[in-house]
């Protein structure tokens, strides 16, 4: 550790994240409309520093999060320095970022005394976004643009105002417009639960050791994970899994990992996986990377805090164009089938590296029936 950095402080203020982006994630689950949110808890929650890396996540769902770095680079390549306090940026689209078009993911910059210091993020499945079916989650779709609702990287509330227009496209393209604008007005309510306590904590410790603490916390992550890596085996460990078939075509679907063990990384490797196919299942990038920070993470001891500190000691390689990285407009609504294997896959690989670690295979994936009516 720095030894700029005080011990006790650095435990403080790493417990004090913790319960701020914990806080955040109750107030979802106290203020949302919709069963999805409030009974299935579908949601997460995080936070990032002011260059939008993940210090912070809540006990929600884990693999939303590793999802955050890609649509935050989409939203920093848009809005740049144009972001101000009360704003809050929304996106789902799956090729910028997105993972599917029901998660919409929302960013609500942090100013402290006018200079950005960081942002809450909130991501919600929600109940409907339009397209083809209720739900908007249909696996035999064979094109996003059956699938709902794409929003790209926009700012649905800019200084604290509704962007009324978005909110009434929003509204028109739904089909429980009351649940889908009663949740993201549940996002924008918790991530400003976030911005006030965030303030207190710079205003305890002040701007210069809050950035000093916050960089900590990635390093002292990143550190301890390269620790533990250090003592694994060394080499390029093989698996393979199939899924049955898309259910328009009944090819196996092959996903294919090499994870290579370094000195103190890893690096992932899914060439050889299936070409991405015309039905729904098509994993985004963004969720591929998710699933696969995941089960590393899955894999080390669990006092290594959950932070993108972990992600840079991950190399993930996914050729374009296949299921597990396809190219626009393929259908991506049930990619979570795909991703759960990537993650049984991958666990199926550090088996052979930290095998008293690794659980016994799960179920492979889920099954979904959405049911609507009046």
């Amino acid at each position: 550790m720095n030894r700029a950095i005080d011990p006790i402080t650095f435990a403080v203020v790493k417990n004090a994240m913790d319960s701020i982006v914990d806080e955040v994630a109750y107030t979802v689950l106290r203020t949302a409309r919709s069963e999805i949110v409030k009974d299935v808890m579908d949601y997460s929650a995080a936070i990032c520093d002011r260059h939008g890396q993940m210090i912070a996540q809540a006990k929600t769902i884990a693999l939303h999060l590793g999802a955050i770095p890609e649509a935050m680079a989409e939203v920093r390549k848009r809005y740049g320095d144009a972001l101000a306090p009360g704003d809050a940026v929304i996106v789902n689209d799956p090729y910028q970022g997105g993972m599917h078009l029901p998660d919409i993911f929302m960013f609500v910059p942090f100013f402290y005394r006018e200079e950005l210091e960081g942002f809450c993020v909130v991501i919600c499945h929600h109940t409907d976004v339009g397209g083809r079916v209720p739900g908007s989650n249909a696996s035999d779709s064979t094109e996003v643009y059956q699938e709902g609702l794409r929003i790209p990287v926009v700012k649905l509330y800019e200084r604290g105002v509704v962007n009324d227009i978005m909110e009434r496209v929003i509204a028109q393209n739904v089909r429980v417009p009351d649940r889908v604008l009663g949740d993201l007005r549940a996002q924008y309510a918790a991530s400003q639960v976030g911005v006030r306590e965030l303030t207190a904590l710079f205003d305890r410790y002040g701007r210069d050791d809050a950035r000093r603490y916050f960089a900590e916390l990635l390093d002292y992550a990143e550190r301890l994970t390269r620790e533990e890596i250090r003592r694994w085996p060394k080499g390029t460990f093989h698996f393979e899994d199939f899924i049955d078939d898309d259910g328009l075509s009944p090819e196996p679907i092959p996903i294919r990992v090499a994870l290579t063990v370094h000195e103190d990384r890893v690096s992932v490797d899914y060439t050889g996986s299936s070409p991405q196919v015309r039905a729904a299942i098509n994993s985004t990038l963004s969720y591929t990377k998710s699933c696969t920070y995941l089960s590393v993470r899955c894999a080390l001891k669990g006092d290594v805090p959950n932070n993108a500190g972990v992600f840079r000691c991950i190399e993930v390689h996914v050729p374009e164009g296949t299921v597990l990285n396809p190219i626009e407009p393929a259908a991506v609504a049930a990619r979570a089938l795909t991703g759960y294997r990537v993650f049984d896959a991958m666990l199926g690989a550090l088996a052979q590296v930290v095998p008293d670690r690794i659980p016994a295979a799960g179920e492979g994936g889920n099954t979904v029936v959405c049911l609507s009516g009046k």
